[in-house]
């Protein structure tokens, strides 16, 4: 591993926003090829977070800190990949439900399915059920991806899926769900394809879906 690919890595998982740009600007300008960046030096440096993660070292402020670096040397990058024609892993349309405004998680789920090359198209908090059904139409979306915090909101995750049973999109989409009050139970109760109970498992899910 180069010394800039190491420096990269290492901003990411310190979560320094700053070194993350100048490095990947350097690294892009002595060079690089930038799928080498992208694959050796963000996403690897996400990985190790959530490892971290996983190892209770890392908790939720950390892995946004760490997300938001890896974000900023992304959009660097982002220009060169197109270029490049860096195949992607799918395409994701993601959302907080309807009636519920909280969005540090989902926020995070997009932040890390970015850095794993799937397309996010973030529909935001409070997201109704028609939303969903639009951005699926408009963006040729594999998998739904919606977040939930309150007991309240859950039900309008079971009417977004309903809403997608209508508008015959439902066998062309997985949908996975997740949200503090979830479980896999309540997945499956509603007919969801599949439950991630963190951002990091968000990640490994999401792939599992494209891959079926």
């Amino acid at each position: 591993m180069s010394e800039l690919i190491k420096q990269i890595f290492e901003a990411v998982v310190d979560g320094n926003q700053k070194v993350s740009e100048a490095k990947v600007k350097e690294a892009i300008e002595s060079g690089l090829d930038p799928t080498t960046i992208l694959n050796e030096g963000l996403l690897a440096a996400m990985s190790e977070v959530g490892k971290l993660f996983e190892e209770g070292e890392f908790f939720v402020p950390e892995m946004l800190v760490s997300a938001r670096a890896m974000q900023t040397g992304l959009n660097v990058l982002k220009p060169l990949l197109v270029n490049n024609e860096t195949k992607g892993s799918g395409t994701v349309v993601a959302g907080t439900v309807q009636g519920d405004l909280h969005d540090i998680g989902k926020n995070l789920v997009c932040m890390m399915l970015e850095g794993a090359a799937f397309e996010v198209v973030d529909l935001g908090a409070d997201v109704p059920p028609e939303k969903f059904v639009e951005a699926v139409k408009s963006s040729g979306a594999q998998i739904v991806a919606m977040s939930a915090l309150l007991t309240t909101t859950m039900g309008n995750m079971g009417a977004t899926i309903e809403a997608l049973k209508k508008a015959g999109l439902r066998d062309k989409v997985k949908v996975m769900v997740g949200g503090a009050p979830l479980s896999q139970q309540y997945a499956d109760q509603i007919g969801a394809d599949g439950y991630a109970p963190d951002a990091n498992k968000a990640v490994g899910l999401a792939k599992k879906l494209i891959a079926a």
